[in-house]
């Protein structure tokens, strides 16, 4: 087809595989409430099973540690995007030097740009080491809608919990993701193992554990040899193929993860587990209920926005009080287990 600037929508999110996952659902609603809209969505390349099945969107992977490296890279990126899509309008969902670069250039060239609001110095605020104001901030999600409306796309977002899921059988099938890139976000290990015991021991279900390949999958692979009612899928599957599986999860139990994000895409319901983060910054995952998240009532978080900063305690209290109980307790609570 051929692509105009009244009928598509540049839009660029790199970054991590949550926040990317994150503007899915917000695409799905511009799709719909825009029947003829047309979105062409750049990110890496490694995300693009996130948008698979979408109507109307067409995926551009970037490759930023080979041809599109550097600000040449860019420029190359730039003029490749460019050369199909002409002066379209440009939605920059990510608001960094790298999606800002390549917005002048489509800038430069006629495009109409936009850019997100991300909220810095009210997440300062909420993170300072002193003088917090704890407060719900705007969610991720409004915050790619506020882009979508200021090119002129008004979109409603309903962010409504999900049902609970029926199962077929009296063995739960459950998902555990007890890691994140930062170790701000990830349950201290001990902790880790002693939930999976104790859950196994007051919860009939198969655990299926979800983390990164390397170091988080040697640690998975150890504990599904400990525990038999276990299987270790990191490094397993591809994503679509793990999309598939986390659909058919009864609950997914992950960290302020990707894996929380995941499971949203896939209307998987989450209990959340928080530690330096909270879910206040606007990242709770979609259709997640704060009744199913799991924090530490402490004065000193949250201290990051990521879960990136060094904890200035240097016990990462957040994630050492949560009590594996806690977790279990939340557990058989949403599926209604006396």
């Amino acid at each position: 087809m051929r692509f105009t600037a009244r009928n598509t929508i540049l839009v660029i999110r790199f970054s991590s595989m949550g926040d990317v996952a994150m503007t899915v659902p917000v695409l799905r609603n511009l799709l719909l409430q825009h029947s003829s809209l047309h979105v062409i969505m750049l990110s890496q390349q490694n995300v693009s099973s996130l948008f698979n099945g979408i109507d109307r969107l067409r995926f551009i992977g970037a490759d930023f540690k080979g041809e599109h490296k550097g600000l040449l890279g860019l420029w190359r990126l730039f003029k490749s995007v460019y050369r199909e899509t002409g002066s379209i309008p440009v939605a920059d969902l990510h608001g960094v030097l790298r999606s800002t670069i390549l917005s002048f250039f489509f800038k430069m060239h006629g495009s109409m740009v936009r850019s997100i609001d991300k909220g810095r110095d009210e997440k300062r605020v909420l993170t300072r080491r002193k003088q917090k104001i704890i407060k719900p901030l705007i969610p991720t999600f409004d915050r790619y809608k506020q882009v979508f409306n200021l090119l002129g796309y008004s979109i409603q977002l309903e962010n409504v919990p999900f049902a609970k899921k029926p199962t077929s059988n009296s063995t739960f099938q459950i998902g555990f993701a007890p890691f994140a890139k930062h170790t701000g976000k990830s349950l201290p290990v001990p902790i880790a193992k002693q939930f999976i015991k104790s859950l196994l021991e007051s919860v009939p279900c198969k655990l299926f554990l979800f983390g990164a390949s390397g170091q988080e999958a040697a640690q998975l692979a150890s504990w599904e040899q400990e525990f038999p009612a276990t299987k270790n899928m990191a490094g397993q599957l591809e994503l679509n193929k793990e999309l598939q599986v986390i659909s058919n999860l009864d609950l997914m139990i992950t960290m302020d993860s990707a894996n929380m994000h995941l499971a949203s895409l896939v209307n998987t319901p989450v209990i959340s587990i928080w530690g330096a983060t909270h879910p206040f910054a606007g990242f709770l995952g979609w259709g997640q209920s704060f009744e199913n998240v799991v924090q530490a009532d402490l004065s000193c978080r949250p201290c990051s926005v990521f879960g990136n900063k060094t904890c200035f305690r240097g016990d990462y209290a957040c994630l050492q009080e949560i009590q594996p109980e806690q977790i279990v307790q939340r557990v058989r609570a949403y599926l209604c287990i006396s």
